[in-house]
Formats: structure tokens, sequence, C-alpha cells
């Protein structure tokens, strides 16, 4: 069965090929794109029910279907190699991107691009799956660079609307800064280990370099680059709001459920450079704290629906990073799952109430939705309670405290860490139902002139109950100490180690937690519930003012990179405009037309000129050979 592994990327590629040579009628098109993509899912489902039943020797198989090249001794293999992480990815990447495929067949049913818009989704899936299942790190460059591809072109999709360029540009250019760090990561890699193929370099870095060399700092470091570039981590995470003017299931698809994950499979794979190098993985964490702090802030601040739960995807993120960085490799894992589930239903829920009221995208001109869409918010409240991590109920609760206590307990974490993390659970809270609040309660501001039909409905519901029923697979010590999924990925990832501690303060950390996540909602009500009017007059005043529009424009981040490189970089090319290089090519442009105009100067016509010149020049020629 594992001999099969090949085509759960084979199917999405070979979608896009179809998709891009053909381009079918419509319901042709929906087929072959969410046929493509469910085949895969079959495919990756059956491969986890063979792996769970007879898994492979040593926990791990290796399919090489063909030497990419032979260059020098180098032979890097088109090869793919699943174990439970690489396993863990292809399930959700196929099952939710079927789910996201199949919602898209309705959702983009009016769009003229329709043959294009599957076939770049495709791609993307094809790309991702490649990224997650290579088993060396040239190939999963590779598919590193695809994923970036297909995000520029489907935030770009709409391309005719100049805003839309400006993003996909924008996330081009900013992820392209992590991407080259990266790139000189893996040259510094190959260098001094002699190989790029995972498994081997992690067991030669282990052997070769000590705890706090160098040289697996400067590894860490340039691959954490990456990471921060493609996952929108600080100081690299301007692009991903503005990437939200693609169409929503892209946004549900690469923004939040597949793509700005790259980054946290990149250190879960890794993880044996990043424990050589303490400094960068501490570093990890505090880029965790920091970027789900400022970007939980922010989501408070916006009014685009879209926006808010982008922001909430960084902030989400980097709860992420936060446990990689503390060694808590699992509890990252899990909640990169139950995020898939959660952020994928909002996501698709916004997408409904978009369309529902001509393209609005304003929370503050909706309002009364769950009288108008009942289906839609009910899906889009679970999705949200199991974003603010509501206790017991929702499986964003269960992968949250995992890493909370992580926080707490590893030796790695510190209370600060965990502070950081329970203030953005309350953030988180705060943000998350002040969106469901102003947009389904209240008086209806616009009536919703379109319902969702069947393959809305269906994702829509799935992901619903996912987000209730993810979390049980990991259930703490004091709801009954499960762990089925710490122990499916220690397989291929080390167990956390924790310090000595009581064994009630597990139970007293997720009692706070839950607390914490219980009264966001609260709050949010007594703040944001439609007719309250103490959250105005805060806004009104001076510092309140000052706060939302700092926090409104990501903290000036946007701001600063404009200020410090982007016009400085303008300016020097506009003095520049005649570039020095470019007076080389200029003088030997001028030489040759000095050079014609002397020469054209002899031709006058006349023939005793001309036989005068011929004897001259013979008589030179004579003297050169004779006296040289």
């Amino acid at each position: 069965m594992f001999d099969w592994l090949w085509l759960v990327p084979a199917f999405p590629f070979a979608g896009f090929v179809v998709l891009a040579c053909w381009a079918p009628a419509k319901r042709t098109t929906a087929v072959i794109g969410v046929g493509s993509v469910g085949l895969s899912a079959l495919v990756a489902i059956w491969l986890a029910v063979t792996f769970f039943a007879s898994p492979p020797p040593g926990q791990a198989y290796s399919q090489t279907l063909w030497t990419w090249m032979t260059v020098a001794g180098f032979s890097p293999q088109i090869a793919l190699y699943l174990d439970s992480l690489s396993l863990l990815m292809i399930l959700v990447v196929t099952v939710v991107g079927f789910l996201i495929h199949l919602y898209s067949v309705e959702f983009m049913i009016e769009d003229q691009a329709y043959s294009r818009y599957f076939a770049y989704m495709n791609l993307f899936v094809g790309a991702m799956l490649t990224l997650v299942l290579a088993d060396n790190l040239l190939l999963l460059y590779l598919g590193w660079e695809g994923v970036g591809l297909c995000s520029y072109l489907l935030i770009g999709f709409w391309y005719r609307d100049p805003a839309n360029g400006r993003a996909a540009r924008k996330a081009f250019v900013v992820t392209r800064v992590g991407d080259t760090a990266m790139a000189i990561g893996l040259f510094l890699l190959f260098t001094n280990l002699g190989t790029l193929q995972i498994q081997e370099l992690m067991d030669r870095a282990l052997g070769q370099w000590p705890p706090g060399s160098g040289l697996a700092v400067a590894a860490a470091a340039l691959l954490l680059g990456g990471a921060l570039g493609k996952s929108a981590q600080l100081p690299l995470q301007t692009w991903l709001p503005d990437a939200m003017a693609g169409p929503t299931p892209v946004s549900a698809l690469i923004h939040a459920a597949t793509m700005v994950t790259a980054g946290v499979y990149l250190i879960a794979r890794t993880h044996v450079l990043f424990s050589l190098a303490p400094t960068v993985q501490w570093t990890v964490a505090v880029i965790g704290a920091a970027t789900l702090l400022l970007a939980g802030f922010s989501a408070l601040s916006q009014w685009d629906i879209k926006r808010v739960l982008a922001y909430s995807t960084i902030s989400q993120i980097g709860y992420m990073f936060l446990a990689l960085g503390v060694g808590a490799w699992s509890a990252a894992m899990f909640h990169f799952m139950t995020h898939a589930f959660f952020k994928a239903l909002l996501f698709l829920g916004a997408g409904v109430v978009i369309q529902a009221l001509q393209e609005e995208h304003s929370i503050f001109e909706m309002g009364g939705l769950r009288r108008q869409l009942p289906f839609t918010f009910w899906t889009f409240l679970v999705g949200s309670a199991s974003l603010a991590a509501l206790p017991v109920v929702t499986a964003g609760f269960y992968s949250k405290d995992l890493i909370l206590w992580r926080a707490w307990s590893s030796p790695l974490g510190s209370r600060w860490l965990w502070v950081a993390g329970l203030t953005g659970a309350l953030l988180t809270s705060l943000y998350t139902f002040r969106m469901v609040f102003i947009a389904f309660f209240g008086p209806v501001k616009k009536a919703a002139t379109k319902k969702p039909g069947l393959p809305m409905k269906i994702p829509l519901a799935t992901l619903a109950v996912l987000s209730v029923i993810g979390g049980w697979v990991e259930l703490p010590s004091y709801l009954g100490n499960l762990p089925l999924f710490s122990d499916f990925i220690h397989r291929a990832l080390p167990a956390a180690s924790s310090l000595s501690v009581n064994g009630h303060q597990e139970l007293m950390l997720g009692l706070i937690a839950g607390s914490i996540s219980v009264g966001g909602v609260l709050l949010a009500y007594v703040l944001f519930m439609p007719g309250r009017e103490f959250i105005e007059r805060i806004a009104h005043t001076s510092v309140g003012a000052v706060l939302h529009r700092w926090w409104f424009a990501d903290w000036g981040f946007d701001w600063l990179y404009d200020a410090f490189l982007v016009q400085p970089y303008s300016w020097l090319a506009n003095v520049d405009r005649n570039d020095v290089i470019d007076f080389i090519y200029d003088g030997i442009a001028w030489i040759n037309q000095i050079s014609y105009h002397a020469l054209s100067r002899t031709q006058t016509g006349r023939l005793r000129w001309y036989a005068m010149s011929i004897g001259i020049g013979a008589t030179v020629i004579i003297g050169i050979v004779v006296f040289l």
C-alpha cells in the first residue's frame, strides 16, 4: 500500500495539467478540480489506516522515484518520506483542501476564470504535498517555492484590480526575503555536512556539531528566516493581511490551513538543528510570543472581517512558534491541526456572509445575520468558540491549553512566555466575539440576498464537527489523560520534557486558561454587543484614537519598511538613474558612433582618393611585415 504514496501529490498535479491545457466547461472543471484533490485525500486516508494497522519498519517509509540530477557528486532524488509528521500534514492538506475545493464549486461559479482558479488551486495542493513529503531539503525547497508562486497567482487572481496586483507582489517580495535566507542555509548545510537528505543530515549534524556550535546556530537561524517569511511572523508578517485580496476560499486554504504553516513544519522537521542551537530555539519562542500579542491587538482594531481573521492567523501561528521554541513539538502540530479546522471554517463562513451581502466586508455594515443566515451563524459560532478556546467543548481549547502548559512546565519555557500566551488567549476571545456580536447580532443593516447551497454547507458542517471533536485525541491529565496525538507524533518528533511540578498544577493552569477564555467572551459582550456605547467613547479619546490607528496599521511596520527601505532604495535608483555600469556600454556605443562618422567621411566617391588609400594601406601592411 505504501507504494502508492506517489499518487498523493500526483493527482493534484494531474488535475492542474488537464485544467491548464484544456480549460473545459465549468461542470467538467469542477469534477476534475475537486475530484483530483478528493482522490488524493482518499489515498492519504488509506495510507493512514495502513500506517496505524501495520506501520512500516522504523515507523517511516521512503520512496525513491528517480534521480533528479547528478552534479559533482551531488545527486538529489525525487523521493518521498512518510512518517507520522508528514502523514499528519498530508491528511490535513488533502482533507481540508478537498472541502475548500468543494466549497469553491458554488462560491466561484459566476467567475469567468473558473478553470484557471481550479488549476491554480490544484497546483498549490500539489506543491504543498511535495513540500511536506520531500525526502530531502532541495525537493522541499522546490515545493516551498511552488506554494509561494501559487500564493502570488491566487492573491492576484482578480488581477484587473491594481490593488490585488500590489498585494500579490507584496506577498511575493516579503516572503522572498525569508526564502533567500533559507536558500543560503541550504548551501551552508550541504557545504559542511555533504548532504541534503533530511534524515541523514540530522544524523550528521548531531554527530559533528556540538550544542551551541556556530555552524548549528547559523544554519538554524537561516532556516528560521525562511520560516518567518512563509508563516508571517515578526518581522515579516506584513504580507498576510493584504493577501486577503484573493478569493475567500484561497484565504481558507493557503492563508489559514496550509501554506502559512509551512514554517512550522520546517522547524519541526529540522528540530535537531534547533535543538543544537538553543539560542535560536529560544528566539523562536520569543518571536512567537511577541507575534501572537501584536497580531491580537491588531485584530481588535480591524473592520474587514477577512482582515480580522488574517491577523488571527498570524497570532495563532505565533502560538505554534511558541510551542516549537519551548520544545513542545507535538503541541505545535496539535494546534496546527485544530487551527486548520476552525480557521478554514471561519474563512468559509465569512465567504458566505460576504457573498450574501453583495461583497460587503465591513463588520459594521453587517448585523442581525443570525436570523438571516442561521446555518452559517451556528457553524461560524462553533469555529469562533474553538478559536477562542472555550473549555472542554472545543478542539481549540485542548491544543491551546497544551501549549500554555508546556510554556509553563518545559525546561525551555518561562513564566513570561506563559503570561504572554495567556494574554493572547484573552485577546483572541475579545476580537473573535467582537466580530461575532457585531456581525451576527443587533438590528439587520443589510438584507442577505443569497443563501449557501449544498456544496457550501457540507464543508461548513464537516469543519464544524472537526472543530469540536478534533481535540478529543489529546486529553490532559485532569480530563482523562488520553495522549493519543502526542504518542502518534512522538514516532517522528521527540517528546517534550517537563520540570518536576505539583500534580495539581496542570489542573489549576487549565482552569485559569479556561476562565480567561470565557472571561474574554463576557468582556466582548459587555464592550461590543450592539447598543453599547462604552467602547465608542474609549475609541474617541485621544489615547484610544492613537492606539486604534497604531494597531490598525499593524503597529507601523509598513510605514517603517517604506521609510527605511522602500523610499531610500527608490531615491538611490532615481539618483543613479544612469547606472555607473551603463557608462561602460554608453562609452562603447559612443566610440562606435565616432568611428562610424570618421569612416563615413572617407566615402567621397572620388576614385583617385580610393586608389591613394589602397596604396597607402598596402605600404603600411608591407612595412609592418618587413620591419616587425
